[in-house]
C-alpha cells in the first residue's frame, strides 16, 4: 500500500482535548511546528487516524483539524516538498503501523 505525506494541523481550545489529540498524532507522525504534524501513512492508517481524532474532537466547541495530502513517500528517508524559513524539520524513519 502506498504511503503518503499527510500534513495535519489542529486548533483545539481545551487543554485536555488538545493533549489527547497531540498524543494520538505522535503515534502517527512527527511534530513539525507546535500545532502541525507530518505523518507518513497508508490509506488504512490515515482512516484509523481520522477515526481516533474524530472521537477526541469537539466540533461544537470550535475544534478544528486540517488534513493536507502532500504527496507520495518515495524513499527510505523521505522528505516532502516543504519550504522553510528558519529551522527545518527533519523526518524520522518510520515503520508501518499494523
Amino acid at each position: 500500500m502506498a504511503r503518503r505525506f499527510i500534513i495535519v494541523s489542529y486548533d483545539i481550545t481545551d487543554d485536555r482535548r488538545r493533549d489527547r489529540i497531540v498524543k494520538t498524532l505522535m503515534d502517527y507522525g512527527d511534530r513539525v511546528q507546535y500545532s502541525v504534524f507530518c505523518c507518513q501513512v497508508n490509506r488504512r492508517e490515515l482512516h484509523r487516524l481520522k477515526e481516533l481524532l474524530r472521537k477526541r474532537c469537539e466540533p461544537n466547541e470550535d475544534d478544528r483539524i486540517l488534513f493536507v495530502d502532500a504527496g507520495k513517500v518515495h524513499s527510505q528517508k523521505p522528505r516532502p516538498e516543504i519550504n522553510y524559513i528558519g529551522q527545518e524539520w527533519s523526518p524520522r524513519t518510520r515503520s508501518q503501523i499494523l
